[in-house]
């Protein structure tokens, strides 16, 4: 009996402009990034934020999303939180940053800067 395995779905979706986004990072990181991560620490007022910083090593537990522009990192103790997200880059007049439309936030504080799950 031969077993065919599949590939794994990557446990976050990250828009074009997402992947542009971290192709600009990566072409001016300080020297030793091997990458983007995603984290989400404990902060605000729901108590879980969205950050997302260059990273110089890889931990065994996080999850590797390699995109054309470079690598995005997931922090292990994250993903449960992040599963079936979508990650986009969003410019305008006002603000540019990094949206997440995450299935799994039960709630978030008024100014965005926090959610809950």
């Amino acid at each position: 009996m031969t077993t065919t395995t599949r590939v794994r779905p990557a446990a976050l979706i990250l828009t074009p402009s997402a992947e542009d986004r971290i192709a600009v990072l990566m072409a001016k990181a300080p020297e030793g990034a091997i990458g983007v991560k995603l984290s989400t620490p404990k902060r605000g007022c729901s108590g879980l934020a969205y950050s997302v910083d260059y990273v110089t090593e890889a931990k065994p537990f996080d999850e590797r999303i390699d995109t054309p522009g470079g690598t995005l990192f997931v922090d292990g103790g994250s993903i449960l939180y992040l599963i079936g997200s979508t990650m986009n880059w969003v410019e305008d007049d006002f603000a540019a940053g990094f949206v997440f439309n995450n299935p799994n936030a039960k709630g978030a504080c008024g100014c965005g800067e926090s959610f809950t799950v």
